[in-house]
């Protein structure tokens, strides 16, 4: 017989997940929840889903695996292309080239908009030039961002140059995937960080993207995240969005539009 998600069940998750990280789960995603945690009801043994929320209350390890569970979602490289062309053609070549570039994709998953963008900056850059950090609440895929290994049809959308000297084609028990070039992650930093704090330890940086999150979060939470993230912003430096979100409802005084979700910190 099937496990079914209750309505109060899936209410106290949606409860526990705001408010460990800050995501507005929609009643919509009730299936998705009741599938992703399954696994972890049969790994117990459970035979309900009131017990695992009972573990999880009181088991910081397991209520890791459950945000990690929850929060995994799409990614692939050189997605939304425009922001990667608007990098490339105004922010990198006007940058001095006698301070470090710092880069910080803040919400990383498993890494392929980073080493996206550490591609394009190796390319530009001395290697001593250039460094970024990924940061993602889910452990998991920072594990994974760190390896650096994905399945092969992930390269598609690498243009090919790149792909030819970045991307190592995998032989043996990783036939169909490729890694990235070691030389490239010397220059990263991927670890996990809560984006309901000031990650104030990553440092001050001259891009910033906080890309396909936003959409998780309600007006309240999105406010206290963009002004966490700008806190780490160099002043002149950009902010990007993903094309699919907008900060219509926030208080962005200190940003100015340059192209679409894309902005500059004017102080």
């Amino acid at each position: 017989m099937a496990i079914l998600l209750s309505d109060n069940e899936f209410i106290t998750v949606q409860k526990l997940i705001f408010r460990e990280v800050g995501i507005d789960l929609q009643s919509s995603k009730k299936l998705l929840v009741q599938s992703r945690l399954l696994k972890r009801l049969l790994h117990y043994g459970f035979d309900n889903y009131l017990d695992y929320i009972r573990l999880v209350q009181i088991n910081v390890t397991e209520r890791i695996e459950m945000i990690n569970l929850i929060t995994t979602n799409e990614t692939y490289f050189f997605r939304e292309i425009d922001h990667f062309e608007y990098l490339q053609k105004e922010i990198i070549p006007k940058h001095p080239f006698k301070t470090k570039f710092r880069f910080w994709s803040a919400a990383a998953s498993v890494g392929a908009e980073a080493y996206s963008v550490a591609m394009l900056l190796d390319k530009t850059m001395a290697r001593s030039d250039w460094e970024i950090v990924g940061t993602d609440i889910n452990t998991d895929v920072i594990k994974k961002a760190r390896i650096g290994l994905y399945p092969e049809k992930w390269a598609d959308k690498i243009p090919i140059e790149l792909k030819k000297e970045y991307c190592l084609r995998g032989r043996g028990r990783h036939e169909g995937q490729f890694l990235m070039d070691r030389a490239l992650v010397e220059n990263m930093d991927f670890r996990v960080g809560n984006l309901m704090k000031y990650n104030g330890e990553v440092g001050r940086f001259d891009v910033i993207w906080l890309r396909n999150v936003l959409i998780y979060f309600d007006d309240d939470t999105k406010q206290m995240v963009v002004d966490n993230v700008l806190r780490n912003l160099k002043v002149g430096g950009y902010f990007f969005i993903s094309l699919t979100e907008n900060l219509n409802m926030l208080n962005t005084a200190n940003l100015e539009s340059v192209a679409t979700s894309v902005y500059r910190k004017i102080k």
